[in-house]
């Protein structure tokens, strides 16, 4: 695809984004906030997992870093709503880094291990006694939905809570995706790929691998826990058992569902954990999961690169002029 053809989808994919809103009822409106938070938090995943090969079962963890962080700032502390992003990213980058540094000496699935145990850990963490004066415990923290700034008002144009609420989440999200692909297409995301392909080549070359996969895994720390911040916002509650293990599993299966070292497969990902279980909701009643189930083995065996793979091998056929190969040696370029 062109430079001029990749502007032009991109303007009009924008121009839909915006429209979005106004087409929208308020319940679909916070979904579609929600697919926003969900895919500025797998794109973190993806620079981690992706780009640079360490395999994350804790970045729920994180999440709820970034979620309690905001609801503390703004229920205790009285920081505005839009002033809790950067803390919570700042915290959650510093955490990240941190985490990375002893689990350098960790591998493949001895990585997913340790991770998989901070996401066990966090919410009986959250739970704790010692943290109720600040996290509330069980009960967790309810905290207010933002209303639009006053100047929108005064200059003609009105939305209401959720509105206002989908299009912050879509300018951090913008710049989120922009950070990202600057990220990925220079010389650090050369660093991460080179360290996720051949580990020995990669310290050859005079990367500095430690140093790479711990900036990897606070950058992708603080993606999530930018997302957490908001999720928080949006759904105005926060408590330990929204932050299981499962939110974490569901975060690895968006970036598989979506497709790995892509940054549009993070959006693809977002969509699906948000509509696909509650669309498996509608259809069954009984086992809602066994047709989640059904619907990820599906995508799956017909998507082995995910949904972003899918799409370009489609568009490299048509572009090629052969949608289905005449042998089996010809192959997607």
């Amino acid at each position: 695809m062109s430079k001029k053809m990749v502007t032009v989808t991109l303007f009009l994919l924008l121009v839909i984004a915006c429209a979005l809103p106004f087409v929208l009822t308020s319940y679909r409106t916070f979904q579609a906030t929600l697919v926003l938070v969900y895919a500025i938090a797998l794109l973190g995943l993806n620079i981690l997992t992706g780009y640079n090969g360490q395999i994350s079962l804790g970045h729920g963890a994180f999440y709820a870093i970034g979620a309690y962080c905001a609801a503390i700032l703004m229920d205790q502390a009285g920081v505005p709503y839009w002033g809790t992003i950067p803390i919570a990213a700042a915290v959650c980058l510093l955490v990240g880094f941190l985490f990375g540094l002893p689990a350098l000496r960790l591998e493949g699935l001895y990585l997913a291990l340790a991770t998989f145990a901070l996401a066990v850990s966090m919410p009986p963490i959250l739970k704790s006694h010692l943290l109720d004066k600040w996290t509330g415990g069980v009960q967790g923290i309810v905290i207010m939905k933002p209303d639009p700034p006053a100047f929108l008002g005064a200059i003609g144009i009105k939305l209401n809570a959720d509105q206002w609420l989908y299009f912050f989440s879509l300018a951090i999200a913008i710049v989120a995706f922009v950070i990202g692909w600057n990220l990925i297409s220079g010389r650090v995301g050369r660093a991460l790929i080179a360290i996720r392909d051949h580990h020995t080549a990669a310290e050859a070359m005079g990367i500095h691998t430690a140093l790479y996969k711990s900036l990897a895994f606070g950058v992708s720390a603080m993606y999530t826990g930018v997302a957490g911040a908001l999720g928080a916002i949006a759904v105005q509650f926060v408590a330990p058992d929204s932050f299981t293990v499962f939110l974490s599993i569901t975060f690895l299966v968006g970036i598989v569902v979506g497709g790995l070292a892509s940054l549009a497969g993070a959006l693809y990902g977002a969509l699906f954990i948000q509509f696909v279980p509650n669309i498996a909701d509608e259809l069954s009643k009984a086992a809602p999961w066994a047709v989640f189930g059904v619907f990820l083995i599906g995508s799956v065996y017909l998507m082995p690169t995910g949904v972003a793979g899918a799409l370009r091998s489609l568009r490299a056929r048509l572009g090629s002029g052969k949608l289905f190969p005449l042998s089996k040696e010809e192959t997607v370029p």
